[in-house]
């Protein structure tokens, strides 16, 4: 192990001495562009803020071919995100620097951030965000409790849109890809007054064949269908003040997302049931988008519809589900901006973002259906945010306000247990009903003494109320609350214009609450407390050869007290499987990341970055109800020892236009998907290879496209089911597109 680590530090220092090297280059009028992000809640550039932040313009995300902001996961250190396939839309399993949180129920909040537009997103389900008429990605890494509040102890990611022009012109893009996939998307802005201006879009992203193929239905398995329509207003009401609506629909059908069964002799569904994978590698099909089937459900789901209690019926009586599993949502967002003064700005930002969702799934991933769900869900949520910024060009620079949040979810689960009581299926309902009420104060302050140093200052004070209420087979109701202060202190060093020291202290929590699937009056109404992680910080920031080349890095370390891990229990209770939060675990995390980006010449620019984690438990310890569970020498899921990416591109005039051909490569070391480790559920060392050839003339670009062209068939994500049985989902394959973007106008 001390090898390895030696090794990894010796591959970030030569990355950090390439950089270096290249400072001999000549001074020239050339340069990086600056780039300018709001990840303190207002406009900086990114060389003078003493954090840790990766960010991407609307030019670099162009140039991804991006569908979703998976597709960036490549920009930043230490950042690991897929999609879980536990439900429709997409559930994000997203991670920075080990801390994440890789589960379908939203009972479970996040532990890492997603915001659009000023908009957090306070769910899983719904942040895989698509890759549509983006301005600028950023990842925060570390904890952002000042500015951002609870549930982002690993960080956050802000997307920002495009904002309406005044001007008649926009953007249509269409593409085709392998696996009939097609698509299309357009933008089109106009202006109505000289103060009022519009912004129009729509999108349809339809992936008709799907990666896999089943073989118990001998049909091609995956196919996802996206649309999309949105309206964006930008309201000039005076000199001082700005008005700005975004709504936008999102509708989702698609197949329900494919698993694979690769059960181990060692559970129950394995040596009971003879569905066992033919090695810890390979799925019971021999093939990792091979899968093999069918969904069925009871009769009682449609003759019962709220039973209070187990309904029991005859395996010979289920019928096959040929239901599409379907997620739609609406959001809008409304945001005021007052310059009150030349000092002195007001943002108010009201945002509603609601969702519902339909599943029927076999989770078993074979046949026979030895256990299945019926999950229909719904949620909203509802915030204001009121800020105040000032800047008087001063030694003082001030962010305060406060922050009014509230959501709810409802989900009708119904679980079919086979395996239980032979011929006979047991159809459990339990219907969960949470909400959230969540009240904050929060400042964050720079004070310059000299040109040299600054003082950082800030705090956030927050309320949480949890509501649950449990119906069905086991009836509950509960209520809690917690208040919490989080902190954050920071100095910068200046050492001239072209570089910058910082140190950070920050600190972030992710809320207490219930838990969603229970099976006992217990596990319903006792609720898990906040967890806590403090961040310690050093860093750079630097430019060298005249702003042709751009390095940053940091080291941190990390202690996380009260963390929370959700287990998966055996259970004959209310929901068939229990999956409950414990307060079981402290641990330590630390690491290292380094961040380059060079113009090598006026042709070539590359971009690189390291990032290097060393996790562990101090100690993980739960009681499971059999007795004192001790999983302290267990490794961090997602926390993999080393990440890093590497990309170029090179461009040149070509006639009257312009090509460029753009590569990327990223390598992430071996991880475990699971939380128990088992090795059916582990990854080997990634490495994921992305090519393009692009040519622009006449505001029409062509492209050609590739990504994964290694053809990894690493896995998204798996569950150790209770020792029952284990599945598990595989990235997508290599794939293959061409695409044209015409651009008119304004």
């Amino acid at each position: 192990m001390f090898k390895k680590k030696a090794t990894m530090l010796a591959v970030a220092v030569s990355v950090t001495a390439g950089a270096g090297s290249i400072a001999p280059f000549a001074h020239s009028a050339t340069a990086l562009e600056e780039v300018v992000v709001s990840a303190r809640k207002r406009a900086e550039n990114l060389q003078d803020l003493g954090l840790s932040v990766s960010a991407m313009t609307q030019t670099e995300i162009d140039r991804t071919f991006a569908r979703d902001v998976r597709d960036l996961a490549f920009m930043s250190p230490n950042l690991i995100f897929d999609d879980t396939s536990q439900g429709p839309g997409g559930n994000a399993a997203l991670y920075i620097r080990g801390v994440g949180v890789a589960d379908v129920e939203k009972n479970f909040d996040p532990a890492v951030g997603v915001e659009i537009d000023g908009l957090f997103i306070g769910a899983n389900s719904g942040a895989i965000l698509r890759s549509i008429d983006l301005a600028s990605v950023e990842v925060l890494r570390g904890p952002q409790g000042t500015l951002f509040g609870r549930n982002t102890v690993g960080g956050t990611i802000r997307v920002e849109r495009t904002r309406p022009t005044g001007e008649l012109g926009g953007k249509i893009r269409v593409g085709y890809g392998d696996y009939s996939n097609y698509w299309y998307d357009g933008v089109l802005n106009f202006g109505v007054t000289e103060d009022l201006a519009i912004k129009l879009s729509a999108a349809r992203n339809n992936l008709q064949d799907g990666y896999f193929f089943n073989q118990a239905l001998q049909e091609d398995e995956g196919a996802i269908d996206y649309e999309s329509y949105g309206f964006n207003a930008l309201w000039n009401a005076s000199d001082a003040v700005e008005v700005e609506y975004t709504y936008t629909n999102e509708q989702t059908e698609q197949d329900t997302p494919p698993l694979l069964n690769v059960g181990q002799p060692d559970q129950l569904f394995c040596f009971g049931f003879d569905l066992c994978a033919q090695s810890v590698n390979l799925p019971t099909t021999g093939d990792r988008y091979t899968t093999a089937r069918r969904i069925f459900e009871p009769t009682t789901w449609r003759t019962n519809p709220l039973p209070a209690g187990i309904v029991t019926s005859s395996v010979d009586d289920l019928i096959v589900n040929t239901d599409d599993a379907t997620f739609d949502a609406e959001t809008h967002i409304l945001e005021v901006r007052w310059d009150i003064t030349d000092s002195l700005r007001m943002n108010y930002i009201f945002g509603m973002f609601d969702t519902e969702e339909t599943i029927v799934s076999n989770w078993t991933a074979e046949e026979p259906m030895l256990f299945g769900t019926d999950r229909p869900a719904e949620y909203e949520q509802r915030s204001h945010e009121l800020r105040f910024t000032y800047d008087a060009g001063g030694p003082l620079k001030l962010v305060a306000g406060i922050y009014d949040w509230y959501s709810e979810y409802d989900i009708r689960l119904r679980s079919w247990i086979t395996f239980a009581v032979p011929g006979t299926v047991l159809d459990i309902p339990q219907y969960t009903h949470q909400e959230t009420d969540s009240q904050a104060l929060f400042f964050e302050a720079d004070y310059a003494f000299n040109d040299s140093w600054t003082l950082t200052l800030g705090g956030r004070y927050t309320k949480d109320e949890k509501l649950t209420q449990q119906r069905g087979n086991l009836p509950a109701d509960a209520e809690a609350d917690w208040s919490e202060f989080t902190p954050k202190v920071g100095v910068r060093y200046r050492l001239n214009e072209a570089a910058m020291l910082y140190a950070t202290y920050s600190q972030g929590y992710r809320s207490g609450g219930f838990n969603g699937r229970v099976d006992s009056f217990e596990s319903a109404t006792i609720p898990y407390n906040p967890e806590f992680l403090d961040n310690y910080e050093l860093g750079v920031k630097s430019e060298l050869a005249g702003g042709r080349v751009r390095l940053n890095g940091a080291v941190f370390y990390m202690d996380y007290e009260d963390k929370q891990e959700e287990i998966g229990l055996a259970s004959d209770g209310a929901t068939g499987q229990r999956i409950s939060v414990f307060n079981a675990a402290t641990a330590t995390m630390q690491g290292l990341e380094i961040e380059v980006q060079a113009l090598l010449t006026d042709n070539l620019t590359i971009g690189a970055n390291f990032g290097y984690l060393d996790s562990e438990y101090d100690e993980f310890t739960f009681d499971s109800g059999f007795g004192i569970v001790d999983n302290s020498g267990l490794e961090f899921r997602r926390a993999p020892e080393f990440t890093g990416a590497l990309n170029a591109t090179y461009e040149w005039e070509v006639g009257s236009g312009q090509a460029w051909i753009r590569g990327a490569y990223r390598v992430i070391d071996e991880l475990f998907v699971e939380q128990t480790n088992r090795a059916e559920l582990a990854n080997d060392v990634q490495n994921y290879l992305d090519a393009s050839v692009n040519f622009s003339i006449n505001g029409a670009t062509f492209s050609l496209f590739g990504r994964n062209l290694t053809d990894e068939d690493a896995l998204a994500h798996g569950l150790n089911v209770s020792e029952l049985w284990s599945y598990a989902s595989p990235v997508a394959p290599r794939t293959w597109g061409i695409e044209v973007v015409y651009e008119f106008g304004g």
